[in-house]
């Protein structure tokens, strides 16, 4: 009798293992058909910006370059010029590439209609206007996010790409404010200390900002001893911001697109840095700047700024893909920062930009999709 039950027992147990080893392999395997299948949904883009000197043939040379060594997507810099880009998506589609509109958004350098009313421009915290006296570089030329005919313009752009067709998301770049702080290892470059909030990197304190803040705190900003600590000044600003990528998510949508943007590394930083919090968005897609040799971090940087931004993103219907700058990297750096992207939950991958990626670091992108 005893020995009935020892049989019956060890039987059981037997069964028991046989389940949960059955069930460890059914696991194993959907867990590798789930590692394969992200694998090949990781997708590889790359900016480029479009030239009056480039031939037709030219830009059906690159497209097949950058097909050929595994990239899926361009983002095509035209200065929101839609014509140009309406010309250029063919040549990208014949590669069967991924087209997106990259536009400069808040900043506009070079924008002929912008140019014809100074008072859609930015004023810093000392009075200096970036449409005479941009700060950093010349090029920095912001237009006052609170404006509602600067609004109207920056909108009428993304309209304007977003009924391109062929075209599968308008991309927005500066779609923030002037740095407040630079990447550290940018400052030498300036010859600059940035340890506090300096008035003349401090945007936007325009007649039509201060107005409306008044309005709905009753304080004006330019009055404040230390406006780096008054939250709803920074917030106001923050609210800015969104609102313009809010209505152009409508837009995008509305034309049967969707809306991407580039982005700093990660939330936090971005809220810190340039008055930009992107966690809080209504957009599809985000290309956080992840270039960290800007910033004086290690190649593993790229890995914890990817792995913040997926997490401060969770439960939003928002893919990240990390943005990387390429000129620095070593083919082996380049191969690690793909890993990294991928072991920290990335949907894909960006290289800044196509004219400096080498043919030893396409090699490596090319080998890294296999």
């Amino acid at each position: 009798m005893i020995n009935n039950r020892l049989f019956k027992i060890g039987i059981s147990i037997v069964l028991l293992f046989v389940g949960v080893s059955c069930k460890t392999t059914t696991k194993e395997k959907e867990d590798i058909t789930h590692q394969a299948e992200k694998k090949a949904d990781f997708k590889y883009w790359t900016w480029i910006t479009a030239s009056e000197e480039m031939t037709d043939s030219a830009y059906r040379a690159d497209f097949k370059k950058y097909k050929a060594n595994g990239i899926d997507a361009v983002l095509i810099n035209t200065y929101a010029d839609a014509q140009v880009l309406t010309k250029i998506v063919p040549f990208a589609k014949e590669e069967n590439l991924e087209v997106h509109a990259w536009m400069f958004t808040v900043n506009r350098p070079g924008d002929k209609i912008a140019e014809q009313h100074p008072e859609w421009y930015q004023v810093s915290r000392d009075g200096k206007s970036c449409y005479d006296e941009p700060p950093y570089v010349t090029y920095y030329k912001w237009l006052c996010p609170t404006r509602e005919d600067s609004r109207s313009h920056i909108l009428s752009l993304v309209e304007g790409l977003a009924k391109v067709e062929g075209v599968a998301s308008v991309h927005l770049d500066y779609i923030r404010y002037s740095d407040i702080f630079l990447p550290i290892g940018l400052l030498p470059k300036y010859d600059l200390v940035q340890n506090t909030e300096l008035p003349r990197f401090d945007f936007c304190y325009c007649d039509t900002c201060v107005a409306e803040f008044e309005k709905l705190h009753h304080k004006n900003p330019r009055d404040s001893k230390d406006p780096a600590i008054d939250m709803e000044w920074k917030n106001f600003r923050l609210n800015k911001v969104k609102s313009i990528v809010n209505e152009a998510y409508t837009i995008a949508h509305d034309n049967g697109k969707l809306l991407t943007a580039a982005v700093f590394p990660y939330p936090e930083m971005a809220d810190h840095m340039v008055r930009q919090r992107w966690d809080k968005w209504n957009v599809d897609a985000v290309l956080p700047m992840i270039y960290n040799n800007f910033y004086n971090e290690e190649i593993d940087w790229i890995g914890y700024a990817t792995k913040q931004g997926v997490a401060d993103l969770k439960g939003k219907n928002t893919a990240l893909h990390t943005g990387v700058y390429v000129p620095p990297m070593t083919p082996e750096e380049l191969g690690l920062a793909i890993k990294m992207a991928k072991d920290n939950g990335a949907a894909g991958i960006s290289f800044f930009d196509g004219g400096a990626i080498t043919p030893e670091q396409l090699a490596v992108i090319k080998a890294s999709k296999n």
